[in-house]
């Protein structure tokens, strides 16, 4: 039984390198910490809907196989194809995404998998990782099936990690998000949010927002523009000035790393101060490669 349960889509990931030029990848942001999670000791289940029998899907599986990954809650869709995305870098490794994802048969997840597989592999874990990306994709019929599922996950004792990874596009509106966000975030043990995200789906002022969920039991991490943190719980607040910055190729998947190593120290039981370091060092590599998945040999000691 996997001890991490991660849901959400995996994508086809594009790296333009130049005029006709391009490298092919497999990514997405649950995707990317259940990776990082597994190559962290913690084994891992990943919960997603691809195509059956096309290169692209193949693809996906066979690299979920080489990182570990358990496949167990993953669905195949005859006739239907993983979604797409393709990354233009500017000067300072800063990402422009573009996507081709509406038919993609992740948005059917919930709709094709085995309810009571998931249900029963949740409630085995001992952590559950999604993100709002999660949530936006598999819509609302998506969320009348999670929502009951992390209730009875959190009532029975499982930790839910949650990232309110925010992208305006895929929501019918920053209400509609807002809801479906605050939702999952009541129950969640930990939560992983930007200052940006914040102001994005309408949550007022930031570090009210996390003060909010952090006396309701969660343990906030709240991440600010200029890379300063700020870890609250109950009436604590750790804080965390920025570190030295250091070269970047590529931002992409760099927070998904940084969750990845602080819930890995934190289900070692490690104290918030360590976690935030293991954090912070696995994204600093991260950012010095391409794509949002560095090779396994790049992986830093984060002991």
């Amino acid at each position: 039984m996997a001890g991490v349960v991660a849901v959400g889509e995996c994508m086809v990931e594009l790296s333009l390198a130049g005029p006709g030029a391009a490298q092919v990848g497999y990514a997405g942001d649950t995707f990317n910490t259940a990776v990082y999670l597994q190559r962290l000791g913690r084994p891992t289940a990943y919960g997603t809907a691809l195509g059956a029998g096309d290169p692209f899907s193949r693809a996906i599986l066979a690299r979920m196989a080489e990182e570990g990954l358990s496949r167990e809650l993953v669905v195949e869709a005859e006739g239907r194809l993983p979604g797409l995305y393709a990354i233009e870098r500017d000067a300072n490794g800063e990402g422009g995404f573009y996507y081709w994802r509406g038919e993609a048969p992740a948005r059917d997840y919930f709709q094709l998998v085995d309810l009571a597989l998931l249900k029963a592999t949740m409630l085995g874990a001992r952590l559950i990782y999604v993100s709002a990306i999660s949530l936006a994709i598999v819509g609302e019929a998506g969320w009348g099936v999670l929502m009951p599922l992390l209730r009875a996950a959190a009532g029975a004792g499982v930790e839910v990690a949650f990232d309110t990874n925010y992208r305006a596009r895929l929501w019918p509106s920053a209400e509609v998000a807002r809801a479906a966000i605050e939702a999952v975030i009541a129950t969640s043990r930990y939560l992983s949010v930007s200052t940006a995200d914040v102001a994005a789906f309408g949550g007022g002022d930031p570090e009210a927002f996390a003060r909010a969920w952090a006396t309701k039991g969660a343990e906030v991490v709240l991440r600010h523009g200029d890379r300063r943190i700020e870890v609250l719980s109950g009436a604590d607040v750790e804080r965390f000035a920025p570190e030295p910055p250091v070269p970047v190729v590529d931002t992409t998947g760099a927070g998904d790393a940084f969750n990845a190593g602080y819930l890995a120290a934190r289900l070692e039981g490690r104290p918030v101060r360590e976690a935030v370091a293991a954090g912070r060092r696995l994204a600093a590599v991260v950012v010095q490669h391409p794509g949002a998945i560095i090779p396994r040999a790049a992986m830093p000691d984060l002991a």
